[in-house]
């Protein structure tokens, strides 16, 4: 970022997600070590290999109308929830439409409407197929929805960069802002899949843990005995707005978006390069002209499988060295797919709020491969006179690899 770019601050944020269906009700859970994950009773998920997952507790005709329930995927309804949560802490404040944009980043989008749907067909035949069907599996669903809820006409754009599509959404809406093509963008990610054909394709790749029995001890991020990651669902997502439209309005600032990187390793479909995570972190901290040092913490992708955890903190040493805080929240909340990097990036700026950082849950014995300060206390708290920085890391299948670089106010 130039001198001479406006700067991307953050003016909301909101997340539904398996530990809370609100930021304050989220970050109580995290702060005193919560776990969202639990055992499936669904029929379907009787004869699964993996019969876990984490899901959203809340009610969500609480937070929509009918109408909205029936015309939405359940991916979209998480994703107006989290983005009407956002917007209602920015203020609800009056913005061009043409300066407007909507990001929200999604890796399989309205999936669950495309398995139902195609269910009712083979049982019932096409007359039970339900009108909304095409309009409820599109990816670009979310993003549209908030789009026509809030009124944004700048732009309603869709990543789809399986795990990393929220973090990637969030670096596409801070270059909306520096670039000058928007004053305000709602940026973010949601994925809700947590249904049999998901979780059979996981398995089968042997990528979740099978601790069925002892379902919220299943996410262990980091730690020796991690046997794979927990499948969840949930939305992050944050209102970025240009400095001077969020001074001219007296907005609460939250934060900003320092810097960003998009990378694709080119290198496998599933296996992550450790050159390449390590190449987005430099390119992350150059585009926010900052050092390593100035780093407070790091919120590691880190989804608890065996290989990817150590891939990921050997690259996190190699860049910032073994003394940097790192956690990562997916021992509390599973993986929430295209919504993790979103979450992240509202959990690093409630901990640069508040100088406490949640811990990395179920570590019993810290993998000894992973030679990073991986904190484990539940409200750890950020040192006095701290840096009032954080890393978020999102990677993702095809090779996608994202940094972010997000600053305190």
């Amino acid at each position: 970022m130039t001198a001479s770019q406006p700067r991307a601050l953050v003016t909301g944020v909101g997340t539904i997600n398996p530990v809370g269906s609100s930021v304050p009700e989220t970050w109580s859970a995290l702060l005193a070590g919560k776990s969202g994950i639990a055992v499936l009773k669904e029929e379907w998920a009787e004869q699964l290999p993996v019969k876990m997952a984490g899901q959203v507790k809340a009610d969500l005709s609480e937070h929509l109308s009918t109408r909205e329930m029936k015309r939405m995927d359940r991916c979209g309804q998480l994703a107006l929830i989290a983005a009407r949560e956002a917007w209602k802490q920015a203020g609800a404040p009056e913005v061009d439409p043409e300066r407007f944009a909507v990001v929200i980043g999604s890796a399989y989008g309205g999936l669950g409407s495309t398995l139902e749907q195609d269910r009712a067909l083979a049982e019932s035949g096409p007359r039970k197929v339900s009108p909304h069907t095409l309009t409820r599996l599109m990816v670009n669903g979310p993003a549209a929805w908030v789009s026509i809820d809030l009124g944004a006409r700048g732009g309603a754009r869709t990543p789809v960069s399986a795990c990393a599509s929220g973090a990637e959404a969030i670096v596409q809406a801070a270059e909306m802002i520096r670039s000058g093509a928007a004053d305000m963008v709602i940026a973010g990610g949601v994925d809700a899949s947590v249904n049999d054909l998901v979780i059979t394709g996981f398995s089968q790749i042997r990528a979740l843990s099978t601790r069925s029995d002892d379902p919220q001890r299943a996410s262990r991020p980091f730690d020796g005995g991690r046997d794979g990651f927990v499948l969840s669902e949930g939305a992050g997502v944050v209102v970025l707005e240009s400095e001077e439209h969020a001074r001219a309005r007296g907005a609460a600032v939250l934060g900003a978006v320092a810097g960003g990187a998009v990378t694709s390793d080119a290198n496998d479909i599933v296996a992550a390069d450790p050159a390449m995570q390590r190449r987005v972190m430099q390119k992350a901290l150059e585009s926010a002209a900052m050092e390593p040092a100035e780093i407070g913490f790091v919120h590691a992708h880190a989804t608890s499988t065996p290989v990817g955890d150590r891939l990921e903190g050997q690259a996190i040493n190699a860049i910032f060295g073994a003394d940097v805080p790192v956690t990562s929240t997916k021992g509390h909340t599973g993986h929430l797919l295209g919504g993790a990097g979103a979450l992240a990036a509202v959990v690093v700026l409630e901990a640069l709020r508040t100088g406490q950082l949640p811990g990395t849950l179920n570590v019993d014995a810290q993998d000894p491969e992973v030679d990073l300060n991986v904190v484990t206390e539940h409200a750890h708290a950020l040192p006095a006179g701290h840096s009032r920085a954080g890393l978020v890391n999102a990677f993702g299948f095809g090779g996608h690899s994202v940094a972010l670089v997000i600053t305190g106010e």
